[in-house]
């Protein structure tokens, strides 16, 4: 494995993920430079400024040999990313992405990467807010937060080390998945309650009294759908990308719906004390859980 003490990183997309990020390499003290690569001269600006990156370019070309090429845009970009990269990588440069769909990024590496593919180290790190842009990023947002890397069997040893060690000085724990494994989990834990806030949101939103429906509207409901303020073209390119196990996850959950309905028709207080009941606890259950593996 590369020391990590003194890295050239490049980051493709200095939004919150990335941006965070690179806040964090750069509090661990293992970075040389951290380039940032962006369409949008305004966003690399915005990156200097606030002391994000130390350098920004705007074409792959530019950006010079790196040790680690991280792409932290929306996951429908990373094939044009990966195609304009892989003539200027290095046979040591390891390559990572941050994207929520595995098996499209997956794919993608087979067919734009050539020589670089067998050291793409496909993650997704599970931390993130409402917010977009670099003006959201903070060092600290991996902290005690879950990475999952998705590589495939014939992955580089190095790269696979390289991309582990980076994210646990970013302050997270790492776990290894299949990418496909990794597209049904996530379909139903985090994909599909996204789409629930969105179509909620839009329910509230096209109804005659819209407006006083928000006004009343309580605390739950906002916490609730805080998600729908996510950034909608990552979200498009999440639905679309992951489109299969996700309209499994929403077919399964329409027919929870349907069951409600149906209790609810019927006057059948046993079946919604029931499925209230059962929901508190798998839910009591799961964080109990999870704060304890923290």
């Amino acid at each position: 494995m590369k020391e990590l003490s003194s890295l050239q990183v490049a980051i493709v997309g200095v939004g919150l993920i990335g941006g965070s990020l690179a806040r964090a390499l750069k509090a661990a003290g293992v970075t040389r430079e951290i380039v940032g690569m962006s369409r949008k001269p305004e966003t690399l600006n915005k990156a200097l400024e606030l002391g994000v990156i130390d350098r920004g370019e705007t074409q792959a070309a530019a950006v010079g040999p790196v040790d680690i090429l991280v792409i932290a845009t929306p996951v429908r970009a990373v094939p044009d990313i990966m195609h304009a990269f892989a003539p200027h990588l290095s046979a040591e440069s390891t390559v990572t992405d941050v994207g929520s769909v595995k098996t499209f990024v997956c794919e993608a590496a087979e067919r734009h990467l050539g020589d670089a593919r067998s050291r793409f180290v496909p993650g997704h790190p599970i931390a993130g807010t409402e917010h977009a842009g670099v003006e959201a990023s903070f060092a600290s947002l991996f902290e005690n937060r879950t990475v999952i890397l998705t590589p495939e069997e014939d992955v580089s040893g190095t790269a696979l080390e390289t991309v582990d060690a980076m994210w646990r000085l970013a302050g997270a724990s790492v776990v290894r998945m299949d990418p496909r494994r990794h597209d049904e989990l996530l379909a139903a834990t985090s994909h599909l309650p996204h789409m629930v806030a969105y179509a909620l949101v839009n329910c509230l939103a096209r109804h005659p009294q819209a407006e006083e429906l928000f006004r009343l509207a309580a605390g739950g409901f906002y916490d609730f759908t805080r998600i729908a303020s996510s950034d909608p073209l990552m979200w498009r390119d999440i639905g679309s990308t992951n489109a299969g196990p996700l309209i499994e996850s929403m077919k399964t959950f329409r027919a929870e719906l349907d069951a409600l309905i149906e209790a609810l028709e019927t006057r059948d207080e046993e079946a919604l004390h029931r499925t209230f009941a059962g929901a508190k606890q798998a839910r009591d259950l799961g964080l109990a859980r999870k704060n304890g593996d923290r």
